[in-house]
Formats: C-alpha cells, structure tokens, sequence
C-alpha cells in the first residue's frame, strides 16, 4: 500500500470525522499516502479526490458530521458508474478503500472489489447500530443521548399538561435507538420491529395505567415499526382512548447531528486506525468492528446479510420499570 482514498457514504453520523481523521493520521504514521474522496461514491466517479495530510484533519474530531461530505449514487448501481470510479481510482493511483458508511456503502464496496479487485475496508458509520460484527457503530452513542435529552424536555411538558406523547426516533428497520431511549427515558411503551408490539396491546397498557390514575405517558416509536408510522398509532389509540390527551413528536434528523459524545470519538478513531492497519495486512472485502471490546474483521457479505439481534433482556427491563 502506497497510496489509499478513504470517503463516506449513506447517511451522516457522529464520529465519522474522528474516523476519518484516524485514517489520514494512520497512513501518515506508516509513511502512506491519503487521499480523501468528496460526496461518496458520486464524487469517486467525478474525481473530486483531495490529498489530505496530518494538519487536513486537525480541529475536526469533535465536529459532528463529515468533513468528506456524503451523497448517494444511483449511478454507481451501474457497471458503467462502477467502471468510471475505477477509471478515476487507476488515474489516481489508488491502492486500496476505506468505506465509512453502512449497508449500503458496504454492498457497493462488496461488488466494485468483485468486479475490479479495489480492496476495501470498511468502517461503521451509522446512528443505527443494525451492522452485525460490531457492538456499536460510529454516531449511534451520540444519537441515543441526542434522542434522550429531547425526550427528557418532552418529558416534563407530557407531565405539566397529563398527556400522552408518541415520539419517534430513527433507527430504520432497528430498535436499537429506541429501546435505550426508552429505558433511560421513563417511557412506558416502546414499539420496535423486532416485537412486533400490536396497538391493541399498546392501547391496553395506557387503559390500564389510566385505571391505576397515571396521567402521563410516553411511548417510544421506531420509524421502522410496522404498525404504521407513529401518527397513526397516536390515531388509533385516541379513537379507542378519547379521554386520553395525545401528541406526536418526530425527533427526527437532529438525531445525525451534532458533536459526538467521547464514546464515538473513540470508537471512530479505534476503527479508522484498524481500517488502515488491515489494508496495510492485505485484508479486502471486510469490516473492521468491536465485539466484546476485541478488534474484530467481518465479511462484508456477513455485515450485509445477517441480522444483529436486539438485547431481549432490555425489553424485559422496559415492561418491569413502567409498571
């Protein structure tokens, strides 16, 4: 390895910029060159490449966001987009990847080494934590307390006026936002994908907690739950409870935002260093992760087709602290 690209992909998270600039201070360190990638895979097919040094990425490890940028291409779901990238890579002469995105950046990165044998590394970066072979992904620990002091505010409006508040947070197809936020929240309910929790049950656990004179609640909803998005569980249940005073809240994409918390810097900045190191041992195709506090490298084609399991022992903490 003499000379690598690293860029980001999908959508932002906190602590991508700590990784980023682990992987410009890695490759320095080993005496490689670096370069870094604008806007993703788009801009790898426009090449909009940027030598970056040591003094690139300074006063960037607390800034939330990704100083690289991030765009999704529909052109690089092409062969013609894929073999334009390359085109630009061999131009520049690029060795080797290092992708921080998600699944999706980790599918694209999976076919482009297939078809034209770039190696890749990949590095976690989503607010969603739903990647297996890592405990947590970049940005997803300053999500949660992102998510949690919204709730907190909300929280004491909910108990000023004896209302009921729906609030959504993102996590796609996962409740792994979700459920931390609901523990740490007080929340009485939280519907996530993995339970597939009915509104009938949620309207039978507001019923009974009205019966027992509680005023308050909150309940917890992923964006990915499949009992609809949460204004039309917050419908459902008001036509079923009409005495109950219900309001909906979407958190929404302040969510991505923001200066990571200390746990995603690190996280980043132990990943980007692995990301170069497992270049340099000539590793493709594979991400680099966290399991049980042990650097970990996992197959692309496992990070994107196996399913990270949610913690059931947190539900049980949900039900036993709401009563």
């Amino acid at each position: 390895m003499k000379r690598i690209a690293v860029f980001t992909s999908g959508g932002d998270s906190p602590g991508m910029n700590a990784c980023i600039r682990a992987v410009v201070r890695t490759a320095v360190y080993h005496g490689i060159e670096v370069y870094g990638i604008m806007r993703g895979y788009s801009g790898m097919i426009k090449g909009e490449f940027v030598k970056l040094d040591s003094a690139a990425v300074s006063n960037t490890v607390q800034k939330g966001g990704t100083i690289l940028k991030s765009a999704r291409s529909q052109k690089f779901m092409t062969k013609e987009g894929r073999q334009q990238a390359f085109d630009q890579l061999v131009n520049n002469g690029i060795d080797g990847l290092v992708a921080i995105g998600g699944n999706g950046t980790f599918t694209g990165a999976m076919l482009f080494e297939q078809e034209f044998g770039i190696p890749t590394v990949g590095a976690p970066g989503t607010i969603d934590n739903d990647l297996f072979g890592t405990d947590y992904t970049i940005g997803y620990d300053t999500a949660v307390n992102t998510a949690l002091e919204a709730i907190d505010k909300i929280r004491d409006t909910a108990d000023s006026h004896d209302r009921c508040f729906f609030i959504e947070v993102m996590g796609r197809d996962s409740g792994y936002i979700a459920i931390p936020c609901a523990i740490g929240g007080g929340a009485e309910i939280v519907m996530v994908p993995e339970t597939q929790m009915s509104t009938e049950a949620v309207i039978e656990t507001l019923q009974n907690g009205w019966k027992r004179s509680k005023t308050s609640f909150i309940v917890i909803v992923a964006e990915g739950e499949e009992e609809g998005n949460v204004h039309k569980v917050a419908q459902r249940v008001k036509e079923a409870i009409p005495e109950l005073d219900t309001r909906t809240t979407i958190i929404g994409h302040i969510q991505r935002g923001g200066s990571p918390t200390a746990s995603d810097r690190l996280l980043g900045s132990q990943i980007g260093i692995a990301a170069v190191e497992g270049l340099m041992n000539g590793m493709r195709n594979v991400m680099a992760g966290i399991v049980d506090r042990k650097l970990v490298y996992t197959p692309f084609s496992d990070t994107i087709h196996k399913k990270k399991l949610l913690n059931q022992s947190f539900m049980r903490m949900v039900e036993i602290l709401s009563v």
